[in-house]
């Protein structure tokens, strides 16, 4: 057996100590994984819930349903407000909490519904190690992590879902668009859909991993360093494309994961 099959297996226990599960699903890796072994322990005892909001680019949602589709799981989407919740929108260093606490609420409701006792979601075990205020909201909650307690890392989640030949096993992480406006600045459905427009745009450009940080009327724009070339070369477009949703100033630079977290002091806690 390779260490593919023994990790898959690793998950697969974990998930079989549930009769049935409800799961927090982005149509991320990780989430698409958890949800994808799920239906092949639990089957139709597993329902799938994603949130449709401001903060997701609806490229990403409909991706996210479509898997959920082609997978044969059952999927419920719900409406979340956290925007209108001003110790999200004013966006502090813990903005995280609110949102999960949102999302974590209206989805105990589904599950209240549905007579299903736990909520899983895709925490693995690198999460433990960043600053995630929403692990704080899952514990409040009494969310599950069954990657996190198969001990699965991300480069675990990436191998088993490559053996599974998953179409989203190489798919680059994306945060939500509200982590691209530094803490302190408020979120808004303006500035979200700036930044879900400006990242579009340089996708369309065959740029793959990036991130458009809102700074007011300047926008950064950080690309993975392999697209680099691609950034430089296509800039005029990019800057009268940013100019256009409002960016006067455009600044390109390497990509770098959890850079606005730099701006704050990592050790806060709620």
């Amino acid at each position: 057996m390779d260490i593919a099959e023994q990790k898959l297996n690793a998950l697969k226990s974990e998930i079989s100590k549930y009769d049935s599960l409800i799961i927090a699903y982005s149509g991320g890796l990780d989430s698409a994984l958890l949800l994808t072994v799920a239906c092949q322990v639990l089957g139709d005892k597993v329902l799938a819930v994603i949130s449709d909001s401001p903060s997701i680019p609806r490229s990403e949602l409909n991706a996210a349903i479509q898997f959920a589709r082609d997978t044969g799981a059952r999927l419920k989407v719900i409406t979340t407000g956290e925007l209108d919740n001003e110790n999200y929108a004013q966006n502090p260093n813990d903005r995280c909490y609110f949102c999960k606490t949102e999302l974590y609420q209206d989805t105990k409701q589904v599950a209240k519904e549905e007579g299903v006792r736990f909520i899983a979601n895709g925490t693995n075990l690198d999460d433990l190690g960043d600053y995630r205020p929403g692990l704080v909201a899952a514990e409040e909650h009494q969310v599950v992590s069954p990657l996190r307690d198969a001990r699965l890392t991300k480069d675990d989640i990436r191998l088993i879902a490559k053996h599974l030949e998953l179409k989203v096993w190489d798919k680059p992480a994306s945060p939500c668009l509200a982590s691209r406006i530094p803490y302190g600045n408020s979120v808004t459905r303006e500035k979200l859909a700036q930044v879900e427009e400006a990242e579009e745009f340089v996708k369309s450009l065959g740029i793959r991993e990036l991130r458009v940080r809102h700074f007011g009327d300047k926008a950064v724009l950080e690309v993975n360093p392999l697209y680099m070339d691609t950034a430089k070369l296509k800039l005029g477009e990019i800057c009268a494309k940013f100019n256009q949703l409002g960016f006067n100033i455009t600044e390109v630079k390497e990509f770098e994961s959890g850079s606005l977290n730099k701006l704050i002091n990592i050790n806060a806690k709620r």
